[in-house]
């Protein structure tokens, strides 16, 4: 009977640990879900720096969260979109063969940060959660997949989207400006994708909707990130 009952303890820990996770799904990749225990590890692994640079990224995000200002810039005016892709922009890029040893890896914004550097996934990827955090609604955020000659590669992106029929605004780690997709005729978009679901473009048409794990490196990092609520 005994051992019935510290079976019955153990499996209600363990479902209190999986509700608690899911219960912050919502924040997954947020600076502020990042724990002192999430540092520490990061700092085993990349060194002493990591927990000033995390410090760095909650700071930023809590002070621009505090900023007036549009989401977008016009007129000259500034919004969130300008620091935040100013922001992640200024990190190393470097390719993931150099950085991680495999062709392809997506970091988790806290990764990217603690480890100085990453590639294009990593700074669209930092930027959408950054900008997720400040209030922004991911119906108006897509990572896109495209072909670029300026990366010779494919490459991707981080649009944004005023109204759902409006041109988007493109941050793109290879350009300072955040600029409409009409003044980047170098962007070829193959697939877009935020939380809610993934389109494939045809001719720049969506050719219908899917589940967005359908991007089978989106469902990875977003299991990775759950992992790191855990810790």
């Amino acid at each position: 009977m005994k051992g019935t009952r510290q079976s019955v303890l153990a499996a209600a820990l363990c479902a209190a640990s999986i509700m608690a996770a899911f219960a912050g799904l919502g924040e997954l990749g947020y600076s502020r879900s990042v724990s002192p225990n999430l540092i520490a590890h990061l700092a085993r692994l990349f060194g002493d720096h990591v927990p000033g640079r995390i410090e760095s990224w909650k700071k930023f995000a809590r002070n621009t969260a505090q900023r007036p200002g549009r989401e977008h810039e016009q007129s000259g005016e500034t919004g969130f979109l300008r620091p935040v892709n100013g922001y992640f922009n200024r990190l190393r890029s470097i390719t993931d063969l150099a950085h991680w040893g495999v062709e392809d890896y997506w970091a988790t914004p806290a990764e990217f940060l603690a480890s100085d550097g990453g590639d294009c996934e990593d700074y669209a990827i930092a930027k959408y959660f950054t900008l997720k955090e400040l209030g922004i609604p991911i119906s108006r955020l897509r990572l896109v997949y495209v072909r670029t000659w300026r990366a010779n590669a494919a490459h991707m992106v981080l649009a944004y989207y005023a109204t759902p029929d409006a041109e988007p605004l493109i941050m793109d780690n290879l350009e300072g400006r955040i600029q409409p997709v009409s003044d980047r005729p170098d962007l070829a978009p193959v697939y877009m994708f935020n939380d809610d679901d993934m389109q494939v473009l045809r001719d720049g048409v969506p050719g219908g909707s899917r589940d967005a794990r359908t991007v089978r490196q989106w469902g990875a990092l977003l299991d990775k990130l759950a992992r790191e609520l855990t810790r």
